[in-house]
Formats: structure tokens, C-alpha cells, sequence
């Protein structure tokens, strides 16, 4: 089965083009096996393009976690997801919607010499209410809150829905947490009944645009070098929580950095971004 590997701002996924390839007969067990970075592709994942199942969208995103599981979104892999689109001929215009587990989104590509170099995509309105995050709390608060105990430490987490669960905690220093020992637990805490992605975040500066740095334990895969939904949730639960007062933020992750804008509280997040293609390459079946 040909595939591409490609690299958007820190996280890099298998891709899998199904126009050309049809569907795999396992993905869970096909993602993990290419995931795995000493005997397989090494990548944080895998996800294949397939044609829409409506009349809505131009093209489908179907993504799967490192360990097999499946995820509803995915913000640097969805850039990737429409830039493999557009190269391979599917989807004619820079403009496209795509359909994901967490909905329709809408992609506008940034090109240079008619190549896709980027992309800004449309990532919908944040879900601030318990039961749509989901979180098990009686809090009907917008942000919600929560406390939990590990290592011996109290974590204040923020929770925010980005079509996936996020959960982002401000500290004063990110560098120095040992995530492998803290994410697992967090992740798996019993008050996330999806289990959780995890924002550990430092605000660095406020002059101009705000600049927040961010690490991310995501849900199945571990740290990864970036995490397109958790930045977003990040720049969210900043505003609404009183860290930043501009309604844009510079968020820099491990990979690289992306611009998050939120116009207003009722209005669709917005990220940019960087989409690479890697290189392409041929798994025995």
C-alpha cells in the first residue's frame, strides 16, 4: 500500500490516500504497526483521505492515534490532510470542506507557485460545556475547572472541546515536567470519560501578540512535538480564563509555531499553519 509521510508544524502522520488505495482492511492495527518508530514508519499516526460520504464536503479526514484508537480531529494533520487533497488532484480549489469526527471544516490552502505551503483552517466553535467536552462534572460553567491530585501535586486544568477533549493547565515552567510520568495519569483521570489530551502551557509574553508556550501529552500517542486542536484550546482557555486579553496568540510548540485567532466567544477558531510533505513510500500487505 503506498503511502506519504508528511509534517505539520511538529506532528508527522502516515497518510493513506483512499481514492487511490481504497481503505485498509485494519487501520487500528495498520496504525499502529506504521506508527511505531523502530520497526515501522515512526509517525504519531494514522490518517487516511477518503472521499465524502455527504454531499457537504469535498473529502473525508479518518484519523487513528499511534496505539490504534481512533480520534475525531486532528488540527496539524487535517493541513496535511487537504495539502495531500489538493496535490493528488481531488479536490481542484484552495478553498474545500472537509469532513471529520468532529464535523465540517472549512480549509483555505496558502500557496506559493500554485504548491501548498499551508493552510488556515476553520476549526469550529470551542465547547465549553461539560457534557459536550466531555468532562463528568456538575460545573456548568463555560471554562470548566477541575482539580486533580497526582505525584503528589494539585494540577488546575482548563477544559475545552476542539471536536476532541483538551485539558490545559498554566504553569510557571513547562521545561522541567517529566509528561511521561504525568500524562498517563492525567490522561486516564476518571473525570475524562473519553480520556483527555493534555495542555502543560507557560504564558511568555504579552507585548503585541500574546506568545504561550505549550507541551502536549495527546491521548494514545504520548508528548508530541505539537498539537494543532490543543493549541487552539490553549489560546481559548487563556482568553476566557483572564491569562491573555488579545484574541489572538502565537502558540510555540516543540515543532514550530502556530497562529490561533478567536474573534468572539461565538465565533469558529481559527488556525495557521505550515503543512510538508516528507516522502512517499510503499507498506507490504
Amino acid at each position: 500500500m503506498r503511502f506519504s509521510k508528511m509534517h505539520g508544524i511538529g506532528n508527522d502522520y502516515v497518510y493513506i490516500d483512499a481514492w487511490r488505495d481504497g481503505m485498509p482492511a485494519d487501520p487500528q492495527e495498520l496504525a499502529t504497526a506504521m506508527s511505531d518508530r523502530h520497526t515501522g514508519v515512526g509517525s504519531d499516526g494514522l490518517i487516511i483521505v477518503a472521499p465524502p460520504q455527504g454531499d457537504e464536503a469535498q473529502a473525508r479526514m479518518i484519523m487513528y492515534n499511534a496505539d490504534g484508537s481512533e480520534s475525531e480531529m486532528c488540527g496539524n494533520g487535517i493541513r496535511c490532510a487537504a495539502k495531500l487533497a489538493y496535490d493528488h488532484g481531488h479536490v481542484a480549489t484552495p478553498q474545500m470542506r472537509f469532513e471529520t469526527g468532529a464535523g465540517i471544516l472549512d480549509i483555505s490552502l496558502q500557496l506559493k507557485d500554485d504548491q501548498c505551503i499551508g493552510a488556515t483552517v476553520q476549526m469550529g466553535v470551542p465547547r465549553l460545556k461539560a457534557a459536550e467536552i466531555p468532562i463528568n462534572t456538575d460545573d456548568a460553567e463555560s471554562i470548566i475547572q477541575a482539580s486533580l491530585e497526582s505525584a503528589r501535586t494539585t494540577w488546575e486544568l482548563y477544559a475545552v472541546g476542539m471536536g476532541n477533549p483538551h485539558a490545559v493547565c498554566f504553569l510557571p515552567d513547562v521545561e522541567g515536567l517529566d509528561l511521561e510520568s504525568i500524562g498517563p495519569t492525567l490522561e486516564h483521570a476518571s473525570i475524562f470519560p473519553n480520556r483527555s489530551n493534555i495542555e502543560f502551557c507557560k504564558i511568555l509574553s504579552q507585548d503585541g501578540i500574546p506568545v504561550i508556550r505549550q507541551r502536549t501529552w495527546e491521548r494514545g500517542s504520548g508528548e508530541t512535538q505539537a498539537c494543532g486542536t490543543g493549541a487552539c484550546a490553549t489560546a481559548v482557555a487563556a482568553m476566557r480564563s483572564g491569562q491573555i486579553s488579545s484574541r489572538e496568540a502565537i502558540i510555540r510548540l516543540n515543532g514550530g509555531n502556530l497562529h490561533i485567532s478567536w474573534p468572539d466567544d461565538e465565533a469558529s477558531v481559527q488556525m495557521s499553519g505550515a503543512a510538508t510533505h516528507v516522502f512517499d513510500g510503499d507498506w507490504p500487505e
